[in-house]
Order: structure tokens, then C-alpha cells, then sequence
């Protein structure tokens, strides 16, 4: 037997897709501005930004078949995905969820924990993999910097945790199973801004069809995103619909960030970057 997540047909459910698999609530970073680059040099090599970046691809190629077909990238979701009724033990044994062709998740009776932090390294496309690794990427090297390649590990994963926590908090009885790096990117977000607010982040702009670039200082930048997902979490809350972004994760791992770099950042570190006015002026 599989677990909650064991895929089976069904001809009588509707089809998901994500982005293969539509309705499943994925930690995709969800924005109109997209940061391409900072104006913040780092003192050390980010081996653990770069790690982690590997190890979610490695997860996407070689655990759910690099998406090549909705029957691996529908098995990895369930297998891996969290599911906040299943864990909670909300939702009824048996309980099927669409999450592919005529295919379905169907919610074993034991819970499974460790998919709180399983799910952190499952995507739910090229896109949402491409999009949460770059993201990662622009922001996630600064804070390394600040803590060490051991300590922002651990600082990433209770990013993560706090995430999850958040969204099963607000939805414990949803029986969709979530997946996604970006409530732990989060975290790395809501660290940056209160670390280097002021730092440029250099961003695309998407109005429509007419795309801009602009250099925005990253409270700004950031701020906005969070104002998106706190707008968006409202919106789903009141209507009730289950499925599509985990707004509420990213808000979780937003604040749990900005509370746990308090307790990560090397206070030596941060006089160092103030006294070596390490951060690139304008024009520089």
C-alpha cells in the first residue's frame, strides 16, 4: 500500500493540473516585480544557498521525473506534498483529491509529519522551481552571510516549518497537498528587508504586456510583496476557494524570518558590514 499519497484512477474526478497539476496550493512566489539582482556583496562563498539550490533540483529531476509526466509529478505531490487535514488528522481517511488525468491522492489514516519538511524540496512545475531558485538566489547569499553556512540551514528549514505551520493553522482542514521552497524563501525575505532595507534590488516590472526595469530599495520591494500576500491570503480566505498560492505560508515565513534573524545574525558580522560601509553606494 502507498501512503496518503497513493495515485489512483479515477474516471468520475475532474482533473488538476500544477502548473501540469491547477488548485494545489504550491509556495510559488507570487509577484508582478521580479528582483534579478542586489547591490549587497558577500564576505563569504554561499555553499549552503548554493546546496540547498541543488538539492531542490536534484528533488525535481530525479524524485518527481523533472515533470515529464503528470503520472510522476502527481505521485511525488502526494508522496511528498503536505496535506494540513491528513497531518492534523481533520480530513477522513480515504478522502481522494484530483491531482492529475484521472488521477487521485488519496489520505492514508496515519499522519505523516515529515512532510513538513519534505515538501519544502517538491515543485510543481519548471516554473515554480525556476521562479522560488532565483528568488533564492538574490536574497539568500546576504543572509548566509550573516549567520554562517551551518546556522542558515537550520534557520532556513524553521523558516520553512513556521510556513507550513502558518498555513495549516489557517486551512487544517484542506485536503490538497501543498508543496513548495518559498515559504522557507520567505523567511530569507523577511530577514533581508530587516537586515537591508536600504540595499538597491534591482527588479523587473511586469505592467501587462510592457516590461520595465527598476532599481527599488529592497523595503520597498519587498514590502510590496508582502502587501501581495497578505491581500491575496484575505482574498482566498474570503472566498473559501482551496488551492492555488499558500498566501498565508508566505506571510508565516515572512515574519517568522524577520523574528529569527534576531537570534541567527552574527552580531560581529553586522558592526563589520556598518563599519566597512560594505554596501554599494549609488552610482558605484
Amino acid at each position: 500500500m502507498g501512503r496518503l499519497g497513493e495515485v489512483k484512477a479515477s474516471a468520475e474526478q475532474p482533473s488538476l493540473t500544477f502548473p501540469n497539476l491547477p488548485n494545489l496550493p504550491n509556495h510559488a512566489i507570487f509577484t508582478r516585480v521580479f528582483p534579478y539582482k542586489d547591490e549587497n556583496p558577500t564576505e563569504l562563498t554561499p555553499l549552503s544557498t548554493v546546496g540547498l539550490i541543488a538539492i531542490n533540483v536534484l528533488a525535481w529531476l530525479f524524485v518527481q521525473g523533472a515533470g515529464a509526466t503528470d503520472q510522476a509529478l502527481a505521485q511525488s505531490v502526494c508522496h511528498y506534498g503536505l496535506i494540513p487535514g491528513e497531518v492534523l488528522r481533520t480530513v477522513a481517511p480515504g478522502t481522494a483529491v484530483p491531482v492529475g488525468p484521472n488521477m487521485q491522492c488519496v489520505i492514508d489514516a496515519a499522519p505523516h509529519w515529515w512532510t513538513l519538511l519534505t515538501s519544502m524540496f517538491m515543485h510543481g512545475g519548471w516554473f515554480h522551481l525556476i521562479t522560488n531558485m532565483w528568488f533564492f538566489w538574490v536574497f539568500g547569499n546576504n543572509i548566509e552571510d550573516s549567520m554562517g553556512h551551518g546556522r542558515f540551514v537550520v534557520f532556513y528549514l524553521l523558516c520553512g516549518l513556521a510556513a507550513a505551520a502558518t498555513q495549516m493553522l489557517v486551512s487544517p482542514k484542506s485536503a490538497v497537498p501543498m508543496v513548495g521552497a518559498s515559504g522557507a524563501i520567505s523567511g530569507v525575505m523577511g530577514a533581508y528587508v530587516l537586515l537591508y532595507p536600504r540595499v538597491r534590488v534591482h527588479t523587473l516590472v511586469f505592467l501587462g504586456f510592457f516590461v520595465t526595469t527598476i532599481a527599488l530599495p529592497a523595503y520597498v520591494m519587498l514590502g510590496y510583496w508582502f502587501l501581495l500576500q497578505l491581500l491575496g491570503g484575505t482574498a482566498s480566505a474570503l472566498s473559501q476557494v482551496e488551492g492555488g498560492v499558500a498566501f498565508w505560508a508566505h506571510v508565516g515565513g515572512f515574519v517568522a524570518g524577520m523574528i529569527l534573524i534576531k537570534l541567527f545574525a552574527d552580531p560581529e558580522f553586522l558592526e563589520r558590514r556598518r563599519a566597512g560601509m560594505l554596501i554599494a553606494p549609488r552610482g558605484a
